[in-house]
């Protein structure tokens, strides 16, 4: 009996102090650290922001920057565009091949907004990459048009850089990959709002608003959203499992395996996000740049992921720690994007030759063919409706504004008579 008795002490004793600690935090379990962001490799928002503005300034012939915002329901967001053309005056050239580049559309993937750093450094020739022929770069630089992203959700990145370094959504709680038009709102089974809340409506976020704005008013051939969490070459589509057919499928795949062959040993996952991540993406950038922006040339790259780190850990899932796993990827990604301009713009040569070809030697230019003989899929008009939704925003907008100064001033007409009218009441009465 008085053994029952020590023991039920005993076993109170510790169940008392496991409540405390964990009420406290003081519990001895030992739990799996957190790395924390290393900012020896890594920049502040603030001082990406910095190095950018101040590399514009130092290249004004081949780059340009502006910064836009956007406002809803008392939120306010930012990006920030740099143009890069080896003419400024040509930048607004139709006959150039455009390519528009996303980076940091989730906040936790720090690595992806140093590549745009490098990127724009190499451009601008203060960085070069090791055996890359320079002349050759430079005829293909001089037919382009890059617009770069740097930070596509800059109030999510602020939130991971306040310690909360899970975050991927804005600084609202959107995810912006899942806030676009193209099958918005779907929920998979294991549907996870903390990861993958689409938001209130498409493009209920200013940051997703600037980028289709972004979209229609640039019309590029090529769209890239950089991303981390894994090593993958994704074209459409994320919403379901299988690619598009036909020959913009073909130019795609080719165009990927070409540039995981040469400058990424073969190692990248390369299909459809739907097909090859193991879920489905809903309200996804590149399934509505493809479907509905009609860009021929739509990727999702994953840059980098360690499959190693506990699922609270992070910073150290979606960025690599040290030094030189750091420059690896940044090299190498470097030199796939740049492999990735070059075949591109071969590829349109070669279809505009196909489309002089068979025109009789008529001039058909690149968007002409891409749009009338090539971009054969139920959203062939989508940038007139898309120009025509933006329209529509802006009317309803009036429209608001004029019922409410309509209600006003009928209130204001209302009380008017009210007050004429009281004293007749007034002395019928008497």
């Amino acid at each position: 009996m008085g053994h029952f008795f020590d023991s039920k002490l005993i076993f109170s004793f510790f169940a008392i102090n496991y409540c405390f600690s964990l009420v406290y935090g003081k519990s001895n379990v030992t739990q799996s650290p957190v790395t924390p962001i290393n900012h020896d490799l890594y920049h502040t928002s603030g001082g990406l922001r910095e190095e950018i503005e101040s590399l514009v300034h130092r290249h004004p012939d081949k780059l340009s920057i502006e910064r836009v915002f956007s406002k809803n329901k008392g939120y306010e967001a930012e990006i920030t565009v740099v143009t890069y053309c080896q003419n400024r005056k040509e930048s607004d050239d139709r006959s150039k091949f455009r390519i528009l580049l996303s980076f940091g559309q989730h906040g936790r993937e720090l690595i992806t907004t140093e590549l745009a750093l490098r990127l724009l450094s190499i451009l601008s020739e203060e960085e070069f990459l090791p055996n890359m022929d320079r002349v050759a770069l430079n005829k293909t630089l001089n037919r382009l048009v890059i617009k770069v992203v740097p930070m596509e959700n800059w109030n999510g990145r602020k939130l991971v850089e306040a310690g909360e370094l899970c975050e991927r959504r804005n600084g609202r709680g959107v995810d912006l990959n899942r806030n676009w038009s193209v099958d918005w709102g779907k929920k998979e089974k294991d549907y996870d709002p903390y990861e993958e809340n689409p938001g209130s409506a498409p493009f209920s976020e200013p940051e997703t608003q600037l980028m289709r704005k972004l979209s229609v008013s640039f019309e590029p051939h090529v769209w890239v959203n950089v991303h981390s969490g894994m090593e993958a070459l994704f074209m459409p589509y994320d919403h379901k499992n299988t690619t598009p057919v036909g020959l913009p499928s073909k130019m795609m795949t080719s165009m990927l395996e070409a540039v995981n062959h040469f400058h990424l040993k073969d190692r990248c996952i390369i299909g459809s996000g739907g097909g090859s991540v193991g879920y489905l993406a809903h309200g996804t950038a590149t399934d509505y740049m493809y479907d509905i922006a009609r860009v021929p040339m739509a990727f999702t790259f994953e840059i980098y992921g360690d499959s190693t780190a506990s699922s609270k850990d992070c910073f150290k899932m979606f960025n690599p720690l040290d030094i030189t796993t750091f420059n690896r990827v940044l090299n190498d990604w470097s030199a796939a994007f740049f492999k990735m301009f070059s075949i591109g713009l071969e590829q349109m040569d070669e279809l505009h030759s196909k489309a002089v070809a068979s025109t009789f030697d008529k001039w058909v230019s690149i968007d002409d063919y891409l749009n009338g003989y090539l971009m054969e899929r139920k959203s062939r008009y989508g940038k007139k409706v898309e120009v025509l939704d933006l329209g529509m925003q802006e009317i309803r907008t009036y429209f608001r504004l004029f019922l409410l100064s309509s209600v006003l001033l009928l209130f204001m007409f209302c009380s008017r008579i009210s007050k004429s009218t009281r004293p007749l009441v007034s002395a019928m009465t008497s």
